[in-house]
């Protein structure tokens, strides 16, 4: 049975991710030696094997809300956001600061994903309930490289998820050149979960016993406190429309 864990994963704190991992292997007594770094992160959604994963909570909304089975929130400690949720904060030039969000939206916006609760769904929310909306949006396949888009001056805007937005600041230097004028609403935050036949409390505490058990510095490479198991009724969040 498989473990994959791609959402918040770089070479920068994959050691941490190990150490979580054979944590819950070890509590469980069986799974999968080694975390799967090979498998697209949405076929590893699909897998009938798949022991614990991670998704969006688009994603999950928008396609798998009835074919997995959800574990609980991570908790990564995020400044004046509950236990389970997330945000995404809006980012720009540094030069392009002091103007703010709304003259930002003129410009084009840099997305990761259409199905991304933190780069696309969020952000678009929050633009629309101020009365704005993307002139020109510009896809760009993950979160560092829509950092790296603003920072080039092919787009003007991004949203990033603030896990994301705090790895980004300590280990990619062209985040220094940008800085944060707004934030996103809340939502569920990066969602464990298993396939659907699993039984998930077994998982999760051995999920909760492996996070308390990380080492300080593996701990504090992820930042990752805890687990929240939200309603359902957290996910009744209406679906975006495409870019």
């Amino acid at each position: 049975m498989i473990a994959r864990l791609p959402m918040y994963d770089r070479p920068e704190n994959a050691a941490a991710h190990d150490a979580l991992w054979a944590g819950v292997r070890d509590v469980l007594g069986y799974g999968a030696r080694d975390l799967d770094r090979e498998t697209d992160h949405v076929e590893g959604w699909q897998r009938d094997d798949l022991l614990l994963g991670q998704i969006c909570n688009l994603p999950y909304r928008a396609q798998f809300r009835d074919h997995v089975t959800r574990i609980a929130c991570a908790d990564y400690g995020l400044t004046d956001t509950p236990a389970g949720y997330y945000h995404s904060v809006f980012v720009v030039r540094a030069q392009d600061a002091v103007r703010g969000l709304a003259p930002a939206t003129l410009g084009r916006f840099a997305y990761n994903d259409a199905l991304s609760q933190s780069g696309w769904g969020a952000p678009l929310a929050r633009v629309t309930e101020q009365g704005l909306t993307f002139h020109t949006t510009l896809c760009t396949g993950a979160h560092i490289d829509s950092v790296k888009a603003v920072a080039n001056g092919t787009a003007d805007l991004a949203a990033i998820d603030a896990v994301t937005w705090r790895m980004l600041q300590a280990w990619e230097p062209r985040a220094a050149e940008l800085r944060v004028v707004d934030r996103t609403a809340l939502s569920p935050g990066m969602t464990f979960i298993t396939a659907k036949t699993n039984d998930p409390e077994p998982v999760r505490l051995a999920l909760e016993t492996a996070i308390a058990s990380l080492s300080a510095e593996h701990a504090n490479t992820l930042g990752l406190r805890g687990i929240k198991v939200l309603p359902d009724s957290a996910y009744d969040i209406p679906l975006p429309p495409a870019p």
